[in-house]
């Protein structure tokens, strides 16, 4: 019998009214490997009406629902959701439907064979549908990709990809000090110098662009480097 029974799936939500619904019946109707859901929305601000579409959620199995006051960002949010998470295993959802739960199963299954401690879904391998998107994004994502492999002496495809799945043990004992997008890069870094196994699959992505409601920028991409270099030097 395995010794994971459950997932803890982590939703950071700002300003996403027009996708949240539909991501939750996507979340819902995926069997995580048999795990049971706990789902935890993170409503980092918004106010585009998100607030009262979450309350809908409050008090309802498998739901936790959390509110920042004001916009602090994803870091920030993720860092609140770790307070509530239960699971054996945690995962990471953005809130809009750029990433297809359906893809979730082959991560989940790579730490259920206890292949991996943590594995990411890769949008930049071939094998499953992707959206063309912008190229400054596409280059971006590869020479941040590349600076972790310098830096960290690894072999990733997609560092910054929403999707992670981690053995709860490799992200709850980590300190989260970002608050926005550099999260990616900060528990990338954190998982690969404590020596996780770190498996990728290939996972589906519809990319979004600005007018669809894209917020990273390309501030943020100069801060993930930032990131990177950090923490490949302190803690």
């Amino acid at each position: 019998m395995s010794t994971y029974q459950t997932i803890s799936i982590l939703i950071p939500v700002f300003n996403e009214i027009r996708f949240l619904s539909d991501l939750l019946e996507k979340v819902n109707a995926v069997d995580f490997c048999g795990l049971q859901k706990q789902i935890i929305m993170v409503d980092d601000g918004s106010t585009d009406g998100t607030r009262d579409l979450l309350k809908r959620y409050e008090g309802q199995t498998p739901y936790t629902v959390v509110y920042h006051e004001a916009n602090q960002g994803k870091g920030a949010a993720l860092r609140t959701a770790l307070q509530y998470a239960t699971g054996d295993i945690i995962v990471i959802q953005d809130a809009d439907l750029e990433y297809d739960p359906k893809d979730y199963p082959e991560l989940i299954q790579l730490i259920l064979d206890g292949k991996a401690d943590v594995a990411y879904g890769s949008r930049l391998t071939a094998g499953k549908p992707v959206r063309a998107f912008n190229v400054l994004h596409y280059f971006g994502n590869k020479f941040l990709t590349l600076m972790t492999n310098i830096l960290y002496n690894t072999t990733l495809t997609d560092m910054e990809t929403c999707y992670k799945a981690f053995k709860a043990e490799f992200l709850k004992d980590v300190v989260i000090r970002s608050n926005r997008f550099d999260f990616e890069p900060e528990i990338t870094a954190k998982v690969l110098k404590r020596g996780a196994k770190l498996y990728e699959a290939p996972i589906s992505y519809s990319g979004r662009n600005f007018d669809e409601g894209k917020k990273i920028t390309w501030r943020d991409g100069i801060s993930a480097l930032w990131t990177l270099v950090k923490y490949r030097f302190v803690n």
